[in-house]
């Protein structure tokens, strides 16, 4: 029988790192302090420093780093905010939970947003654009900031699936106004369930952020705004500064897997963007375009190669959002990718003889 080959390998993870995990994790749930505890406050001291940034403040989630990002930044009803059509539909969420309008820009070969879609979107409603990171994969960050220069527009990148991924020497969620950052279980900097974290160099936003997701509470008994609650849990604070310290190692398994799927997939069929030249990709995910794309995904599931599309239908086809007055063809690129597109098994736990074979069972279908 076959080998299976698995999209993702959590089990792996767990069993490679469980005595160190249970170590610490025993060690913080005897000291009582499960919510705000000191790990937390570490945790952010480390990814600030990595970053190279003023604050990072711990969430429950990537989606409330956005949120709570744009509230602090005073987007809301009757503002709009361009993101691209493409992206998980927390992007577009956020936006509308704090009561602004979506506003959707297509993107390019590569699945990053259009920066020439993006300025066609501006009108004087425009407060803000979100670049998204997709697949670990930086936007090309300077033409987006000169336009939001010139317009005066803030910037909120998304880099839930960026996290270590650099450009220019730049970190992703560095380059604009806050960076929002998830570390679902799925993603490189991952947590054993949800949690998230906001970058930002302005000391402002920051404070606002850190008192958002604690009710507003500026002590015990002062609430000096109306909050939420979306505190990063200790727990989680613990294990991922355990596999921070791991991350390094992690993207470069990811980024070698990357490398032999781009030498060996017949490129006649498979279409990958190639490299950018100062350009650090932390592949999240990799993504492929290909045509007849379910049968192939049938193919690799029938072979034993687990598979995965991120997203087969664009947000503004969704449901949620036939308010926005949007139609099949508004945006024909990302609708022409969501067709095409296939995330393929990239993790680090694969070996060098799982890639060649999912390779060759790709070629093989397309010969």
């Amino acid at each position: 029988m076959v080998r299976p080959i698995p999209y993702v390998d959590l089990a792996a993870q767990f069993a490679d790192e469980r005595a160190t995990l249970e170590r610490l994790l025993i060690a913080e749930l005897s000291e009582g302090q499960w919510i705000a505890g000191a790990a937390v406050a570490e945790l952010e001291r480390r990814l600030a420093a990595q970053l190279g940034v003023a604050h990072v403040i711990g969430l429950n989630s990537g989606t409330d780093a956005l949120v709570l990002g744009l509230r602090a930044l005073g987007i809301g009803p009757g503002d709009e905010v361009i993101t691209p059509p493409n992206s998980f539909v927390a992007s577009a969420a956020s936006i509308v939970a704090v009561g602004a309008t979506p506003v959707f820009a297509d993107v390019l070969s590569c699945q990053a947003i259009d920066p020439l879609a993006v300025e066609r979107a501006i009108t004087p409603r425009t407060k803000a654009i979100m670049p998204v990171h997709l697949t670990g994969r930086m936007v090309a960050m300077d033409p987006i900031t000169a336009l939001a220069r010139s317009h005066g527009l803030r910037v909120v990148e998304d880099a839930a699936q960026a996290f270590g991924s650099r450009q220019g020497g730049k970190f992703a969620g560095t380059v604009g106004d806050i960076g929002c950052f998830s570390a679902h279980p799925l993603k490189n900097l991952n947590a054993a369930g949800d949690a998230g974290f906001l970058a930002t160099n302005d000391d402002d936003v920051a404070q606002t952020v850190r008192l958002l997701r604690s009710h507003g509470l500026a002590d015990r008994n002062t609430v000096t705004m109306w909050g939420t609650v979306s505190r990063l849990d200790t727990v989680q604070a613990v294990i991922l500064s355990h596999r921070l310290d791991a991350l390094d190692g992690v993207i470069a398994a990811r980024r070698r897997n990357a490398a032999q799927y781009r030498e060996l997939l017949d490129p006649r069929h498979v279409f990958h963007p190639a490299p950018v030249e100062d350009q650090f990709d932390s592949f999240h995910t990799f993504v492929v375009q290909v045509d007849h794309r379910d049968e192939l995904q049938r193919h690799l599931a029938d072979h034993g190669i687990g598979t995965s599309i991120h997203y087969p239908v664009p947000i503004h086809l969704q449901p949620a959002a036939r308010s926005l007055g949007h139609r099949l063809g508004s945006f024909p690129v990302t609708e022409r990718q969501a067709g095409r597109i296939l995330s393929l098994p990239i993790h680090q736990f694969l070996a060098a003889d799982d890639i060649a074979r999912v390779a060759a069972t790709i070629n093989e279908f397309f010969r």
